[in-house]
């Protein structure tokens, strides 16, 4: 029987959990050990809800506020994508925190380029779908310029193709530091019309 998704040999590992206390204030998340995630994303973060006004990333579907269904609930980045982020930023460290992580993951390499709908599966069951890069911004350069005067404007550059996914709950359960993350990647071809239109 052919199977919509296939399990990846790579073995993920929760180094870091998250929670963003008050978005509208600050994109830095509050260090916890293991959290809850519902169907509406990680409990007690502010990016929770089933959905969201959009934003400027969907305005060319959307008028801005209008309300859509939330495929960001959650913000997972790669512990070795932030290091390579530093690296090319001319710091030590970029502190999951400055970027508002939800979750960070040690052991899946190249995790931003995931292609969507792919499947992260946590020791509990929980499991999260990828829905889309999450494209580097101002918000976290403010936030690393502050530690580190001057280098914050090193960000976005330094972040493209390493900025992390942002992702919505499919199965609730818990997250864990050092649980294990299994990685699911749909079976499915590239779409033929980016070759055709030149987008490939």
């Amino acid at each position: 029987m052919a199977h919509s998704f296939r399990e990846e040999k790579f073995i993920g590992r929760i180094v870091w959990i998250g929670c963003v206390e008050d978005r509208e204030s600050s994109i830095r998340s509050m260090p916890v050990t293991e959290a809850r995630v519902s169907f509406g994303g990680l409990e007690g973060d502010s990016h929770f809800g089933l959905t969201r006004p959009s934003c400027v990333r969907v305005d060319e579907l959307y008028d801005i506020g209008s309300e859509i269904r939330n495929t960001r609930q959650i913000s997972i980045v790669s512990r070795e994508e932030l290091k390579e982020i530093a690296e090319n930023s001319g710091i030590d460290e970029i502190l999951p925190a400055a970027v508002g992580a939800n979750l960070v993951i040690q052991g899946i390499p190249n995790l931003t380029l995931l292609p969507p709908s792919s499947r992260l599966q946590a020791q509990s069951g929980a499991t999260l779908v990828v829905d889309a890069e999450n494209l580097p911004c101002q918000l976290p350069a403010r936030e690393i310029e502050a530690r580190n005067p001057g280098r914050g404007r090193y960000f976005k550059n330094s972040a493209k193709n390493r900025r992390g996914v942002t992702a919505w709950v499919e199965r609730e359960g818990f997250l864990c530091l050092g649980h294990t993350i299994r990685l699911f990647v749909p079976s499915q071809p590239q779409w033929p019309g980016a070759a055709e239109c030149g987008n490939a």
